[in-house]
């Protein structure tokens, strides 16, 4: 088959047979499963789709590529795309991808509850990061306020964070689910679950240009349709999507039941790869406590757009 290569931004795109390749941006590749799935296990070749999948560090780079045509469908947080879009940037969000906030509060050994975090000082990624976000709001929840009682030191990823949790660094951190299982079985304590605290947050969804997705609205339904099909299958056939992510990821087959277990039930991942509106609600609501929105907060309809899932839940329905 003939294929014409263009190379934008070290971003491959490729057309063939009228079918043009979707490039992806991960800020949480562990997290975000469900898109190695689609790809290795034949949902996006279903659709007639190529889908390279290029990971990048954090959500405004995710953004940038998106807005700069490097990448045509981004995965990144909610308050990213909030802050892009006041500042003119023309994106909206189409599908959830994770649904909610699936971190546990791991504490070094002598830490077992939120109280005796108190006058400590916490890890986290960065002050600004979704996850630097939803901690302070867990830790508020639990009668604490930054910085009056704790510490914040800007560590990195959740395997930074766990390296300075186990050398006595800091008292505790944040990790995300199957991490907390390991630390458990480290000797660390599970203190928490962030979704039992905040349920509504959605942290993670897939973001396309409006003008882009508007003139390629066949690929973006296909690409949908693609993702609810996995998602449906994830949910069905859990020992099968285990035994492939647990190689694909690097963990073991009981540590992908914990975490897959643990994100259907929390509704982290949806079946059908829609977002929670409430949540989106929530991320509005943090932003503008950043100053970046302003009374009357907008409704999250301004943000979303899911008429691209509607139809193709309706195409994939019809089948």
């Amino acid at each position: 088959m003939m294929r014409e290569r263009i190379e934008d931004g070290g971003l491959r795109m490729v057309r063939a047979a009228g079918v043009l390749m979707l490039a992806f941006v991960l800020a949480t590749p562990c997290a975000a499963g469900p898109l190695w799935v689609a790809g290795k296990m034949g949902f996006f070749d279903k659709e007639g789709l190529e889908v390279p999948i290029v990971t990048m560090r954090g959500s405004p780079l995710t953004i940038q590529a998106l807005t700069a045509d490097s990448i045509y469908i981004a995965n990144a947080t909610v308050d990213t795309l909030i802050s892009a879009y006041e500042r003119g940037a023309d994106i909206t969000m189409i599908g959830g991808l994770i649904n909610g906030l699936g971190l546990s509060m791991i504490g070094g050994k002598p830490y077992k509850t939120y109280a005796d975090l108190r006058g400590t000082t916490i890890g986290t990624q960065t002050l600004t990061s979704g996850t630097g976000f939803a901690l302070r709001l867990v830790l508020k929840v639990h009668g604490m306020e930054y910085p009056r009682d704790y510490k914040l030191l800007n560590i990195g990823g959740a395997a930074d964070r766990y390296q300075a949790l186990t050398s006595g660094q800091i008292s505790s951190a944040p990790v995300g689910v199957p991490l907390d299982l390991v630390a458990k079985q480290q000797g660390f304590n599970i203190i928490g679950y962030f979704a039992d605290d905040q349920p509504n947050f959605q942290f993670n969804v897939y973001i396309v240009k409006r003008s882009w997705a508007e003139k390629n609205r066949t690929l973006v339904v296909r690409f949908m349709k693609a993702m609810v099909s996995t998602m449906r299958w994830m949910m069905d056939n859990p020992e099968a999507a285990c035994a492939y992510l647990s190689k694909e990821m690097a963990i073991s087959v009981e540590h992908c039941r914990y975490a897959a277990d643990y994100n259907w039930k929390s509704r982290i991942w949806d079946r059908n790869a829609d977002l929670n509106v409430e949540g989106v609600r929530t991320l509005i609501k943090i932003t503008a406590e950043q100053g970046i929105l302003k009374e009357p907060l907008p409704q999250p309809s301004k943000y979303i757009d899911q008429s691209y899932l509607k139809q193709a839940l309706a195409e994939l329905n019809k089948k």
